[in-house]
């Protein structure tokens, strides 16, 4: 399953700069002018995951295989873009296609970086996008919910739909609609305004490790739990190092993760999605599910003739895996179990599932 994070920035906040870092590429143009990257870039980035490698191990498996992200690096908008400003109607397009927003806010100073506003203010660039993007979806939602079209709508939906454009006109954050409506039909309005967000603050290297007046403002408005600081600069030059030598720059610059784990690990927090495992010794493989995913649900992520024919999962956590070094050890010493339809999939589950063809 995995997840697609967007990129989104005014121009020449790192947004480049950072999508480079995180792919470990060169793919985007990390230019210093407005607009240099015109259409997204994608990169899919293994998550790293130790347990992955330790399951390998004790099942002498052939290959393993980590589960994804995709960062897509959108191109950069100005205000006005709802009205198609610079490249506002690809990048309001663009935007649509993603599971979580980043917004990367620039929180340093530079004389050598072009700005499109006057100074640097991450409180102002923000509320720039976000304006922007509400503008977007009222539009959409005036569209939608014109007699002609709202007719097709399902019940449901045109109920979200006329909330949503309630709630937006009033000023209101969509997130008070997202508590009150399961996720898959919220996917189906396709507004942006109610699509996760992580605030990423790109720093200069004085403040990777407590940031500075601007970050501190920034979280004083914004709180601190979907934001992270980062210098994609930094996080640039990390990627320049093979493993052992990344690990004593880290220790030198006195940092202990990485921006992609950071990412990675808001990214699974605000969009609620754990991991569980199949090991054997052809491969030990990681899988993306959402919290509270029934064990048909997750075996339907490897093949939807195992959701539809499931009938059990031998189920080892990883803990009992790695202590009792495998299947025969688990199950001959009782820490197997055979879970059925309404068995609930926790993180680092181990599995093998029982199914009808």
């Amino acid at each position: 399953m995995g997840f697609k994070c967007g990129i989104v920035g005014l121009p020449n906040v790192g947004k480049s700069t950072l999508f480079n870092a995180l792919t470990n590429s060169s793919k985007a143009q990390a230019e210093n002018f407005p607009f240099c990257t015109i259409d997204p870039n994608i990169g899919i980035v293994p998550v790293p995951d130790e347990r992955i490698d330790r399951l390998s191990e004790i099942s002498s498996s052939k290959k393993k295989i980590y589960t994804t992200i995709s960062f897509v690096d959108i191109a950069g908008l100005v205000k006005g873009a709802s009205k198609g400003e610079g490249l506002g109607n690809k990048f309001l397009s663009h935007i649509r296609e993603v599971d979580a927003i980043v917004h990367m806010i620039r929180c340093f100073d530079s004389e050598d970086i072009q700005n499109v506003n006057t100074g640097v203010d991450p409180i102002r660039d923000l509320e720039i996008i976000e304006t922007e993007m509400m503008l977007a979806d009222i539009e959409s939602l005036q569209k939608r919910l014109d007699k002609k079209n709202k007719k097709n709508l399902d019940e449901k939906l045109l109920e979200i739909l006329e909330n949503a454009f309630e709630a937006l006109n009033n000023g209101k954050d969509l997130s008070i609609l997202a508590n009150e409506y399961d996720d898959k039909i919220m996917n189906q309005t396709g507004l942006l305004t109610i699509k996760p967000k992580i605030y990423v603050c790109n720093v200069d290297e004085e403040s990777i490790k407590n940031g500075n007046n601007y970050t501190n403002n920034f979280i004083k408005k914004f709180g601190a739990q979907n934001t992270i600081i980062i210098s994609a600069d930094i996080e640039n030059q990390i990627n320049q190092f093979e493993k052992e030598e990344k690990k004593n720059f880290m220790n030198m610059i006195d940092i202990n993760e990485t921006g992609l784990n950071k990412l990675i690990s808001k990214g699974y927090n605000i969009l609620k999605l754990e991991t569980f495992f199949t090991s054997g010794p052809e491969e030990t493989r990681a899988w993306t599910i959402k919290k509270n995913c029934t064990a048909p649900i997750a075996a339907g992520e490897i093949h939807t003739d195992f959701e539809k024919g499931f009938i059990r999962a031998e189920t080892v956590s990883y803990k009992d895996f790695i202590e009792n070094n495998g299947w025969s050890n688990s199950r001959s010493n009782g820490k197997m179990r055979l879970e059925g339809k309404d068995y609930i999939v926790k993180d680092g589950d181990v599995l093998n599932f029982r199914f009808n063809t």
